[in-house]
């Protein structure tokens, strides 16, 4: 059990000791209808409200489907309302209370990505009903794997992703980052594969009469958004790291992921150093096979983690860093609605900087800053004026439409900027008592401007009298005060671009044993300038198109599709064949569709590679490719 943390809220008690102590006492989020309701939920949680959700759940890998029938206990504010669920690609929908007799409900008209609304009419005496269903092949929340599109190829795989409002598909639910429940689930599973989900594990049962079959039981008493209930299934191995730190992978991964995930508990030591006590109890990593459409997955207590970024040498985990951080924003402080999405992110952007710079010092810090930096201003000249607000307005918008680099670094760098004008101890007191003030709850952008006019402004008058709040939160682009980092290893490396450049031998100027930061500046350094044949000179002396490091690669293989260097060929194949990671897919296939030849050649390997894919990167790529 962790340390206990005591907090005062609106005059009611909280006691947590992670996932094992008291269940959170709070007052509902919902105790009226909130000014600005949720664009991407038909639920009226202030009228009708989910408390807890007990499921059953059984898997079919053979059909790629999921049967399901969960009890629904409520919280009702007006006896005569009915309980509306978000719905989306669900079959055989049925109905009950619980004293067996059917309840009456109607499912809405479907609307594109969104889904449905499942009305269900109660009876004056319901606290709870139960609802049954089976989901399709083609639900977006669910992606089922045969062996051969496993790492171990021993067997078939499913996960879900439920972020932003994907969870609807696979859960009736009421879908909202506003609404945080707990669960409790029984999950049935073919005997020889495990279900891991995003809470606490308590085994696995025999089913009589059906050794092919066990039921695996997880919860979690304390509450989240919908979006963060997950599971997974398959041929899983588990490595302890420390008592309450493990890694899952398949067997043919599980070796290097213990390894590269060795440093685990140190990062949660420093974070708690930092943020305050862990209240989770566990935090577990699950490496997923390579379809996982992003980097990582905050999931509670379980980060689903793409195997990308398992480079060898520890240099791509600073994506831990950033999901761990999500344990206290995004986790236990949750965007109220996806127009408030950079609360999560940007808080994350920031508290993950501040890990990096304690478990491996400021330079390293200022490196990926910087980096981040650059990404952030080139992405912006490609979107619309709209997409660089922070506060963003999804009216009429799918909320991944909002994803980009702006809520996480645009959001990282005001809580920068509030750094430099406040200090880093008054920043430090500042995170704290957001997250205290907040601790397991959905808070709005009116929630921070609120927080920060009732406790920096009144604290430090003079210095935040500098921070315009409206430019930074309501106005399009990167305000003129943003911090810029500067890294020395990053300048060192500007001055070998320019010489490389300029004629000069790359192994003249290049050290080989430069890092993945360095590597990725040189790599976007050299851009227009870099012709074919000095591509061919520097993979020659370097072995860039055969690097093993998911992110210098994939740097490499887009400019070398932008220049017309076919040596990298047979290895961007390869690597669209067997990557899912969005991240990546989208600007490999925007560049080979820069071209018309370009273009055919994009067609022909989506065609064999898009069933690998994951439905949030195809969403994505159906577009780019054939439009």
């Amino acid at each position: 059990m962790g340390k206990v943390l005591v907090l005062l809220m609106g005059g009611v008690l909280l006691v947590s000791a992670g996932c094992r102590g008291p269940k959170p006492v709070l007052t509902p989020r919902y105790s009226q209808a909130p000014e600005n309701p949720d664009l991407h939920s038909a639920s009226q949680p202030w009228l009708v409200r989910v408390v807890h959700v007990d499921m059953e759940l059984q898997l079919d890998f053979e059909s790629e489907c999921l049967v399901g029938s969960a009890v629904y206990s409520l919280q009702r504010s007006d006896p005569h309302e009915p309980l509306i669920l978000d719905v989306a690609s669900l079959d055989q929908i049925s109905v009950h209370g619980l004293d067996g007799e059917p309840r009456g409900f109607h499912l809405g008209d479907t609307q594109e990505r969104l889904g449905q609304a499942l009305t269900i009419q109660l009876e004056e005496f319901d606290q709870a009903v139960r609802v049954r269903w089976k989901t399709r092949p083609e639900g977006e929340a669910l992606q089922w794997l045969g062996p051969e599109q496993t790492a171990s190829g021993l067997g078939p795989f499913m996960y879900s992703q439920g972020q932003a409002i994907l969870t609807r598909s696979w859960l009736p639910i009421q879908d909202t980052p506003g609404n945080r429940i707990s669960w409790s689930a029984r999950v049935t599973a073919p005997r020889d594969l495990r279900v891991v989900m995003s809470g606490e594990g308590t085994g696995a049962q025999e089913i009589p009469g059906d050794p092919s079959r066990l039921v695996w039981q997880h919860e979690l008493s304390l509450t989240v958004p919908p979006y963060l209930i997950a599971l997974a299934c398959g041929r899983l191995e588990r490595r302890a790291i420390s008592p309450r730190v493990a890694v899952f992978a398949e067997p043919a991964t599980i070796e290097l992921a213990a390894t590269e995930l060795g440093g685990t508990e140190a990062m949660l030591v420093a974070a708690e150093k930092l943020f305050g006590p862990y209240l989770w109890g566990r935090y577990d990593v699950l490496v997923l096979p390579p379809a996982f459409p992003f980097g990582g997955m905050e999931n509670p207590l379980l980060t689903f983690a793409t195997p990308t970024i398992l480079a060898g040498d520890r240099s791509l985990v600073s994506l831990i860093a950033h999901e761990l951080a999500h344990s206290w924003s995004g986790n236990l402080v949750t965007n109220e609605t996806w127009e408030d999405f950079w609360l999560n992110e940007g808080f994350t952007v920031y508290c993950e900087q501040r890990i990096i710079e304690e478990i491996f010092g400021k330079g390293r810090s200022e490196m990926e800053q910087a980096l981040a930096r650059t990404d952030l201003l080139a992405e912006m000249e490609t979107l619309e004026p709209w997409q660089t607000v922070l506060a963003i307005d999804l009216d009429g918008r799918h909320p991944d439409m909002g994803f980009s680099w702006v809520p996480y670094e645009k959001g990282a760098l005001l809580l920068r900027r509030m750094e430099e004008l406040v200090g880093r101890e008054d920043i430090d007191d500042f995170l704290s008592a957001w997250f205290e003030a907040h601790a397991f709850q959905s808070a709005s952008t009116a929630d921070f401007e609120e927080f920060i006019a009732a406790g920096l402004a009144k604290l430090r008058p003079g210095a935040m009298a500098n921070l315009d709040l409206n430019l930074w939160l309501h106005q399009p682009g990167l305000p003129d005060d943003a911090p810029m980092a500067i890294s020395e290893s990053l300048l060192m490396v500007d001055a070998a671009v320019s010489r490389v450049i300029a004629g000069t031998d790359p192994a003249m100027v290049i050290d080989a044993e430069w890092n993945t930061f360095q590597w990725l500046r040189f790599i976007h350094g050299l851009g227009q300038d870099a012709s074919p044949e000095l591509l061919g000179t520097l993979d020659g002396q370097f072995g860039l198109t055969s690097s093993g490091n998911a992110e210098v690669l994939c740097a490499w293989l887009e400019l070398g599709v932008r220049r017309g260097y076919g040596g990298i060929d047979e290895r961007l194949e390869q690597f669209l064949l067997t990557v899912g990671r969005r991240k990546y897919l989208v600007p490999l296939y925007d560049a080979l569709c820069s071209s018309s030849e370009g273009r055919v050649r994009a067609q022909q390997i989506y065609l064999r590679a898009r069933p690998l894919y994951h439905a949030v990167s195809t969403q994505t790529l159906d577009t780019l490719i054939h439009d």
